[in-house]
């Protein structure tokens, strides 16, 4: 069973993540998890490894700075709570995001129109950084040649490509989840993504990225139960200069993801107020 204790809003409408019990799998204890006699999880066991000895980075994992407390705000966190990354993703930086004139520009009037705009309350793909940062959780499924990622949020998919191709060099086809190759070095796969589209949502603030913008990430998995994702974007259009965070994820050992199909009924949008 799984539950949430974060409403996701954008402005002043509130689409609820539910805070109850919602949905439930079928119980099932994976016998690939370690546990303590007493079936616990060993979180803070040795990381599982592939067959040809590689971080096996498989696994439903749920972010944990997404879960902190809500709400807009400054970069800086209220007294007594943590930065929410899913907001505001500068919210870790002492200054916040390095806006250029126009970034700033875009953001200023996203928030005017109360983030009325952002994809996830359309029923839309959701950016990589507002997916990262989700409280609704992801599966990373790793392959010799491949990782995909699925995203309980908007049912996103993400592939990233592990078999040595390279990134394309001239007029790249901006996609939603633009495009997305990965190699390894030593434990840490290193991730680079180019192609995006230019209305990108960053965060439900509308942090902006464009098709200028390049992601790189560095995936990290310390121990069995933590997955660590260093992330650092540079985009000449929005900001002055490139910037860097880090999205902690904790496993969900005997979790599967539920299905979300966001526009079956979907009433919220004609009620979606501006300025």
């Amino acid at each position: 069973m799984r539950t949430f204790g974060n409403a996701f809003v954008v402005g002043i409408i509130a689409a609820a993540i539910s805070g109850g019990a919602y949905a439930q799998w079928p119980s099932f204890k994976s016998t690939r998890v370690p546990r303590t006699p007493d079936g616990k999880p060993v979180l803070d066991g040795p990381t599982p490894r592939t067959p040809d000895g590689k971080p096996d980075l498989s696994g439903v994992w749920q972010a944990t700075n997404a879960a902190a407390a809500s709400g807009t705000g400054p970069a800086a966190a209220a007294p007594g709570t943590r930065p929410n990354q899913f907001w505001n993703i500068g919210s870790t930086l002492k200054d916040g995001l390095p806006f250029t004139a126009w970034g700033a520009e875009v953001r200023k009037q996203r928030g005017a129109e109360n983030n009325k705009d952002n994809p996830d309350a359309h029923c839309l793909p959701v950016g990589l950084m507002q997916l990262d940062t989700h409280p609704q959780p992801r599966k990373i499924i790793q392959t010799p040649n491949e990782l995909v990622i699925l995203y309980e949020a908007q049912a996103g998919v993400r592939q990233i490509f592990t078999d040595g191709r390279s990134l394309p060099k001239d007029d790249v086809q901006p996609w939603w989840y633009a495009y997305s190759i990965g190699h390894w070095e030593a434990d840490t796969l290193v991730v680079e993504t180019i192609g995006f589209r230019d209305d990108v949502w960053l965060d439900v603030e509308g942090s902006p990225l464009t098709h200028t913008g390049k992601m790189t990430e560095r995936f990290h998995r310390p121990n069995y139960g933590t997955l660590q994702v260093d992330v650092t974007v540079e985009d000449p259009k929005a900001c002055t200069k490139p910037w860097s965070v880090t999205i902690t994820n904790r496993i969900m050992p005997d979790a599967e993801l539920m299905e979300f199909i966001c526009n079956e009924n979907e009433r919220d949008t004609p009620h979606f107020v501006g300025k």
